[in-house]
């Protein structure tokens, strides 16, 4: 057995998402630059939004910002529900 390296496991994590936020109604794109972080974009009216997926202490999170209250669990199952809200 292979162990993941943490490139391998952010891409699984924003790729599972991207699909629970398809699945919930949204637009998305997994977007990976060159030269920088990977990203899910999910489309709103007042311009996308760019969901990162990063390693804090021992667990994933997502983040859709830089505000206290923008980020969660990235296992959290209701982590795309929470992420719609923010669409709003």
């Amino acid at each position: 057995m292979t162990t993941q390296t943490n490139s391998e496991q952010q891409y699984l994590h924003l790729v599972r998402l991207a699909w629970d936020l398809r699945w919930a109604g949204s637009t998305v794109s997994v977007e990976l630059p060159c030269d920088g972080e990977p990203f899910v974009q999910v489309a709103r009216a007042v311009g996308p939004l760019r969901v990162r997926a990063s390693v804090r202490g021992q667990h994933w999170v997502f983040t859709w910002g830089r505000g206290r209250n923008q980020w969660v669990y990235a296992l959290d199952a209701d982590a795309a529900r929470q992420i719609r809200a923010a669409l709003r």
